[in-house]
C-alpha cells in the first residue's frame, strides 16, 4: 500500500469522525457519505470498522436517540418513527429498542395535547372536511389510527 492511499484513508477517517461527532449517524448515512470518497471498497470497510471500534458509529445509540428526539422535537408517533428507522436500514431489534425509549405516559400525554391543539386550530366549517384534515394530519405524523379515531369521537362529542 502506498503512502498516498494511507494518507487519504487517514483523511477520510478524520472527516467521518467529524461527521459522526457532529450528529449521531447510522451505517447507511456513513456509507452514503463514503461514496463521495475515491478509496477502495476494502478501505471503505476499514473506515467503517474503525468508526465502530472507536464508537463514533453505534447503530443502537442512533436508534434510541433518533426515536426519542423525533418524538420530542417533531411530535412523531411510533409508526412514523418506525418507518423512518426502517428506511435507514435499522434492524427490527434496534427499532423496537429505540421505540422503548419513549415513556408510554409521555407518549399518551403528547398525543392528547397534540390532537386537541390541532382540533382547535382547524378553521374548517364543514365537519367531514375537518374530521378528514384532523385524521390525515395525525396519520402523517405516525400516530396509531385506532387512537386517532377514538380521540376524534371524543372531540366530536364535546362539540
Amino acid at each position: 500500500m502506498n503512502s498516498k492511499s494511507t494518507s487519504s484513508v487517514t483523511e477520510v477517517i478524520q472527516k467521518l469522525e467529524s461527521y459522526c461527532s457532529y450528529q449521531e449517524r447510522c451505517h447507511a448515512e456513513v456509507q452514503e457519505k463514503l461514496r463521495g470518497f475515491a478509496i477502495s471498497a476494502t478501505d471503505k470497510e476499514r473506515v467503517i470498522v474503525h468508526l465502530i471500534d472507536t464508537n463514533f458509529l453505534n447503530e443502537e445509540r442512533f436508534a434510541c436517540l433518533f426515536a426519542i428526539s423525533k418524538f420530542h422535537q417533531k411530535k412523531w408517533g411510533k409508526i412514523r418513527i418506525k418507518n423512518e428507522l426502517k428506511a435507514r436500514r435499522i434492524s427490527d431489534y434496534l427499532v423496537t429498542k429505540g421505540l422503548k425509549e419513549i415513556p408510554m405516559e409521555e407518549y399518551e400525554a403528547t398525543f392528547e395535547s397534540l390532537s386537541e391543539k390541532h382540533w382547535e386550530t382547524l378553521p374548517e366549517r364543514d365537519s367531514s372536511k375537518k374530521r378528514k384534515k384532523f385524521c390525515d394530519y395525525l396519520l402523517r405524523k405516525g400516530w396509531e389510527s385506532d387512537t386517532i379515531y377514538t380521540k376524534l369521537k371524543q372531540l366530536e362529542k364535546s362539540i
